[in-house]
């Protein structure tokens, strides 16, 4: 399967971390904005953090997604989730207006569009984190450790995995 593939496959496992990891320091550090970007090699955190927290909250994050608490992989503020409700409702919103040629008719059915949007936001709320769960995120982390972590610059680490 094309999930399995080992640069798709370790993204996938680094996001799971990248999310589990993001849980525990929110967890630990209320109020504290942070976002992430994962690839075959690791991720980036961005936040206000110390290399010393990310290091304790990734070790942490590493050893209970091992432990099997995969829910640590899915994470409401992915970018999975916003772009399956972008995608989602603007492609229900377009479907009612896409074969009108007439501008009158286009704004005549724009509440129709708006209603659809709706429909497509509504339905992308269970699908964002299914996609995750199931997709962009692997909770299995099989032999992955962490390599190192390192600060790139102010707010910005590098978390290094193998």
């Amino acid at each position: 399967m094309i999930l399995d593939l080992p640069l798709i496959l370790e993204t996938r496992r680094n996001h799971a971390l990248e999310h589990a990891a993001i849980h525990l320091l929110s967890h630990k550090h209320p109020g504290k904005r942070m976002a992430g970007h994962s690839n075959p090699t690791g991720f980036f955190l961005l936040g206000d953090l110390t290399t010393q927290q990310i290091w304790e909250s990734a070790t942490e994050a590493h050893t209970r997604l091992n432990s099997g608490e995969s829910g640590l992989a899915v994470h409401p503020g992915c970018g999975t989730n916003m772009a399956t409700t972008a995608l989602l409702a603007g492609t229900f919103a377009w479907m009612p207006l896409r074969g009108t040629k007439s501008t009158l008719w286009r704004l005549l059915l724009i509440p129709l569009a708006l209603l659809f949007a709706l429909v497509g936001y509504q339905l992308s709320k269970p699908l964002g984190p299914w996609l995750q769960k199931y997709v962009t995120t692997e909770a299995n982390l099989g032999s992955m450790q962490i390599i190192d972590i390192v600060p790139v610059r102010k707010g910005v680490h590098r978390v290094i995995t193998k």
